[in-house]
């Protein structure tokens, strides 16, 4: 079968389409299209170790230099890969459950792969020879990896954060190995939270992409500030003092009217189709524009070296500073964010000042029971509903580069329109 890259490399389930015969090739392709050294890390699902060190021979027997990070996060192969001039491969399904898995490669630098290099490896892939066995042993880890990356990201936002109680929510994923030694560096108070993984636990009921665990950890501490990180680090979402979820839309405002005082924005901000509409209102209302992009970080990366602008991001909180990362750095974010509230203030007050999130509803459609027509139809349907101007809604249908779902949002400045429309949408799609 013929296998092609997502938006984030490649991702499925373990044992159906993400396999060590697969990691093997992929192994096999990148030694073949790339003559730099390559960096390999992975996160903690049971499965990425045994995917990682079929990756590595495959590297091996291609003939390249293969080293291995062991657990670590994607950003941080970057890094590492920036740093030590060379490529990376991230064994990792990010913010998916644990029976996932995932397969990404970054180019020389640590970037995000060019369309044509992406097309050269999969080619490489898709002949490459079928892995010898079915198992490979683990080489010795570089332990110098994570030393130079915790040293790396304190030179990058060296702030003394004595001042602030922290909660941070490791996901049981790959931040579990760095976090607390990167933030206990900052003389910040810590709680850690889902730290403890087993290979199993990674972003259940935990993480990014479910704060709930964090929300009540806050109350409880009466933390200044809730960091939530997912599987691999590459994203952030915060919750405030007063226990609120803020997610990268909040955090990109706040950033980017940051960095506009600052005279460090460069003109704009870029955005994907899912970011909310207050956040537009209020950035073109500080004379900040707006590049929108489709979702993906590689899209937002593409648009910000375009604009020669350093800074965009994700509504998911996968947030990019172009001028001093190759990659979004959940971690980092974390950093800058702490630097910006020690600077600035208490999260919720600069967020409350700053703008008003327009309502807004996302439903996920199993991609196996509507396809992109079905829900384009369902719409057409709908149409003698969806009668309002045009500024004051959007609507946007997409299908998720990385979960087998078509993803539905809409948002609008009457509320009430918001949730009728959900409501009727949710009649179709249950029935």
């Amino acid at each position: 079968m013929t296998v092609r890259f997502g938006t984030d490399g490649i991702r499925g389930r373990v044992h159906d389409e993400i396999t060590v015969d697969l990691a093997y090739r992929l192994g096999r392709a990148v030694g073949s299209v790339f003559s730099a050294p390559v960096f390999v890390g992975y996160d903690t699902r049971e499965s990425s170790p045994s995917l990682a060190a079929a990756v590595l021979a495959g590297l091996a027997d291609e003939g390249a230099e293969a080293v291995n990070l062991g657990y670590f996060t994607t950003p941080g192969v970057a890094i590492i890969a920036k740093q030590r001039g060379g490529v990376g491969v991230v064994v990792s399904a990010s913010h998916n459950p644990f029976y996932d898995n995932g397969l990404k490669v970054l180019g020389l630098g640590g970037g995000k792969l060019d369309h044509a290099t992406e097309e050269a490896v999969t080619a490489a892939l898709n002949a490459a020879s079928a892995a010898p066995r079915s198992t490979f042993d683990e080489p010795a880890r570089d332990v110098t990896g994570e030393r130079d990356y915790v040293a790396h990201l304190r030179e990058l936002v060296p702030g003394d954060f004595s001042s602030l109680h922290l909660v941070i929510d490791c996901a049981n994923g790959a931040a579990s190995t760095f976090a607390e030694k990167l933030f206990a560096g900052t003389g910040a108070r810590l709680t850690m939270l889902h730290d403890q993984p087993d290979g199993r636990n990674i972003n259940e009921n935990c993480g990014s992409t479910n704060v709930a665990s964090l929300v009540s950890a806050m109350q409880y501490t009466e933390a200044d500030l809730g960091l939530a990180f997912d599987g691999d680090a590459d994203r952030l979402i915060a919750v405030d003092e007063a226990g609120n979820v803020r997610d990268g839309d909040d955090l990109m405002v706040l950033f980017a009217l940051d960095l506009a005082l600052r005279d460090l924005l460069g003109g704009g901000l870029v955005v994907t189709s899912m970011s909310n509409l207050g956040l537009r209102r209020a950035l073109v209302s500080h004379g900040i524009a707006i590049v929108e992009t489709e979702v993906g970080d590689r899209n937002v990366l593409m648009a910000l070296e375009e604009q020669s602008w350093p800074f965009g991001g994700e509504q998911s909180g996968h947030l990019i500073f172009r001028d001093i990362a190759p990659t979004g750095d959940g971690m980092l974010t974390a950093l800058l964010l702490c630097d910006l509230v020690v600077r600035r203030g208490p999260l919720s007050d600069q967020a409350v000042a700053a703008w008003q999130r327009v309502p807004q509803a996302i439903i996920n459609v199993a991609r196996d029971a509507y396809d992109d027509v079905a829900v384009h139809q369902i719409f057409d349907e709908l149409s003698g509903f969806y009668r309002v101007e045009a500024e004051d809604v959007r609507l946007v249908i997409r299908p998720s580069g990385t979960e087998p779902v078509i993803r539905v949002m809409i948002e609008g400045l009457d509320g009430d329109f918001v949730n009728e429309f959900t409501r009727r949408l949710q009649s179709f799609f249950h029935a």
